[in-house]
């Protein structure tokens, strides 16, 4: 479906939930020109403040940030306007700003001036001023705009020191004699700011592309989600005729077929064949799950082997895989707790700065030696330019990218430091269970013979007849035969039976593979084979029953393996106080199963996307902070939603760009390093230490309170 076109079938309360309680926020946001053309319908809001709603781009009158999209549909673009401008705007500024700098440090640099004094401030003045005035516009214009709306932020403050300083030196420049013989060097010229005002809006230009370019990689989950849909669906008419039509034109109703290896186009039920559609994206669930006449089928689900036919009910807008979009698009725009400390912050600090400037103006202006307004002014602007806050534009950005690169040399990519800070006060972490407890791919794990037959020809007879099959579990069964040496044979009478399981003769011998109605349906008593699959359903375990010539001949298990590093890490979270919940779309069942092998009490299973980011949240309500760790498309929402979102490296993009942090290989023993990194500041040459002896700490900095192990990396 055409992205525009999925948001536009929208209800107006989901397409913009903000739109009526916060209406009143556009009546304080003053009026911009658009960065980039409007769309229709299409409302933008602030990344930082979501009660901003506007109905064009533009900048946010609070912080400054650019306004984005509020449905995501409307972030198409791999590459943003805003992000391609700051980018120009940097790589000039940064061609102009290290001439400033070099000539500005050519005495401490060459011990002299090549350059001659006079000739160096107009080198200086010209190559600054279209960094400042060009490259510094976008400062200046939401420096301006934050006056106008009362609403004083970082680019207020920006503005207001670039601009004084590359005023005065203007001034300094062209009419020096203004100026005492106290402000003079010994060659009689004044000091000038060119090159600190032009530093400034190059080093806060970077800070802005670093941070776009951060957030259009999370916009990139919500298009990866939105290209999960197909993009037609095959119509069946009324008169039997089918014809691929565009999928925004499917209407509920309306009759579809799906053949094998096609998505699903829409939420519906099948209403003619048998099939088995990969569900994983929504369940979790590593085994396809068997359809026919009656199952429910979703959209953007595989459909992997026969063919069906489904009656749309649930299109556009109201689809599962819309809904997961919403949810993670909100769950992204949803405010950290320390923003409102930020804001608080930030509405006390630029009034001050400004208080302290005309402070020191005016003292020096009434108690200051004279000429006194001259050194009223030139200490006001020193106050501006100490106090500007270039690290405000720079440090977060920076600090992601080294934090980013450390973290990865020990398999833990963290995205942002906030996610490091927050980890700390973790005290519950919910846990998906297909592809983060376990390895989220079925194999074989056990052979149960009975009635005489050897284990080796049991394994033989059923993988040559899985061969043929394509059932979900087949492949398993062939793999796990020829991981153990087994070769089967040729297969002969291969039959197929939609449901219930695979016949056919093999070596002269009638085997019938499949679950209890098969070997019912030919006239065969499973007797003891139905207690032996009950129990190894029970230990979350799929069971295949074999018959041979007639006979129950044994069980074939198949399961999703739990992962080696799973129980050492749950076990040492759990010491650490922090509370486990398993939270799963697979059935109840094998979610016990798995829970008993990794003493995980608290498990949520049977559970729906929506349903996982609203248990998150319920969670969050009642106090808790909430770390989430998930690797599948079904996660994504309760990734975005937790305080802490933590993705398996192994799994979907989608997650990954939910989340925080990414464990790179899918390791669980990373989330304990990511809690102990954010709980203790490490020193970089405490790797070298023996033993965390007090001695051994004084010797390499090692920090008393540190609990991680001498030689585990930092």
């Amino acid at each position: 479906m055409a992205l525009t076109e999925l948001r536009r079938a929208m209800p107006e309360h989901q397409r913009h939930p903000h739109a009526h309680g916060h209406a009143h926020a556009d009546a304080h946001a003053g009026q911009e020109a658009p960065t980039q053309p409007a769309k229709a319908g299409v409302k933008w809001t602030c990344p930082m403040h979501p009660e901003i709603i506007r109905d064009a781009p533009g900048s946010c009158p609070i912080c400054g940030m650019a306004m984005e999209p509020l449905s995501p549909s409307a972030a198409t673009d791999d590459v943003s306007p805003e992000l391609a401008d700051m980018s120009r705007r940097f790589w000039v500024g940064v061609a102009l700003t290290v001439p400033v700098a070099l000539l500005v440090m050519q005495p401490h640099l060459l011990g002299h001036m090549p350059v001659a004094p006079r000739l160096s401030v107009w080198a200086e003045m010209l190559l600054a001023t279209p960094v400042v005035l060009w490259g510094g516009y976008p400062f200046f214009e939401r420096g301006w705009r934050s006056v106008v709306n009362r609403r004083l932020n970082m680019f207020s403050l920006i503005a207001l020191g670039t601009g004084v300083a590359y005023l005065y030196s203007l001034v300094a420049a062209f009419f020096p004699s203004v100026f005492p013989a106290s402000f003079r060097s010994a060659d009689g010229e004044v000091a000038l700011y060119f090159e600190a005002a032009a530093v400034i809006v190059t080093l806060v230009l970077l800070g802005q592309v670093l941070e776009l370019r951060a957030r259009s990689q999370t916009s990139s989950a919500i298009r990866a989600l939105l290209d999960l849909a197909p993009k037609e669906a095959r119509l069946v008419r009324v008169d039997g005729v089918e014809e691929d039509i565009p999928l925004d034109r499917v209407q509920p109703g309306d009759v579809l077929r799906v053949r094998p290896g096609e998505k699903v186009p829409v939420d519906g039920i099948v209403t003619e064949g048998h099939s088995a559609v990969d569900e994983a994206m929504i369940t979790g669930e590593p085994v396809p799950s068997e359809k026919e006449p009656g199952s429910k089928v979703t959209g953007a689900t595989v459909n992997t082997t026969g063919t069906f036919q489904m009656k749309a009910e649930r299109v556009g807008s109201e689809t599962l895989l819309a809904q997961i979009v919403d949810m993670v698009s909100a769950a992204q725009r949803s405010r950290a707790p320390i923003q409102s400390l930020v804001d608080t912050i930030s509405a006390w600090f630029v009034p001050g700065v400004v208080a302290v400037a005309i402070a020191a103006f005016i003292a020096w202006s009434v108690w200051g030696p004279p000429p006194a307004m001259g050194h009223g002014l030139v200490n006001a602007v020193a106050v501006l330019i100490i106090a500007c806050p270039c690290a405000l534009g720079l440090a977060t950005p920076m600090s992601i990218m080294v934090g980013t690169g450390r973290g990865a040399m020990a398999g833990v990519l963290v995205k942002n430091a906030e996610a490091l800070q927050l980890m700390e006060g973790i005290d519950t972490l919910v846990v998906d269970k297909t592809g983060t407890l376990t390895e989220g791919k079925p194999r074989l794990v056990g052979v149960y013979p009975i009635g005489g037959i050897a284990e080796p020809e049991l394994l033989r007879m059923t993988a040559s007849l899985e061969r043929g099959s394509e059932h979900p579990l087949a492949a398993a069964i062939v793999s796990g035969a020829e991981a153990r040496g087994v070769r089967p044979p040729a297969t002969s009478d291969f039959t197929s039976i939609s449901g219930k399981g695979v016949t056919g003769m093999v070596d002269g011998h009638h085997v019938a593979v499949g679950n209890a109605a098969l070997l019912a349906g030919i006239g065969i008593d499973p007797g003891g084979l139905s207690k032996t699959a009950d129990e190894l359903r029970a230990d979350g375990q799929g069971a295949m029953l074999v018959a041979v010539d007639g006979r129950p001949a044994g069980v074939i298990a198949v399961a999703d393996p739990i992962k080696e590093s799973a129980a050492a890490a749950i076990r040492s979270l759990q010491e650490q106080g922090v509370r486990i919940v398993m939270m799963t779309g697979d059935s109840r069942r094998t979610a016990e199963a798995v829970g008993r092998r990794l003493g995980i009490e608290e498990i949520k299973a049977e559970v729906l996307p929506e349903q996982k980011a609203g248990a998150v949240k319920e969670l969050q309500s009642s106090g808790r902070r909430v770390a989430m760790a998930g690797d599948g498309i079904n996660d994504a929402p309760a990734l975005a939603q937790a305080t802490v979102g933590i993705a398996m490296g192994t799994g979907a993009d989608v997650a990954m760009e939910s989340a925080s942090v990414t464990l790179l290989k899918g390791d669980l023993k990373g989330i304990v390093r990511v809690r102990r990194l954010s709980r203790v500041p490490c020193a970089t040459s405490a790797r070298t230490c023996s033993s965390p002896s007090s001695s051994t700490r004084s010797r390499c900095r090692w920090p008393p309170a540190c609990s991680i192990p001498p030689r585990e990396s930092c």
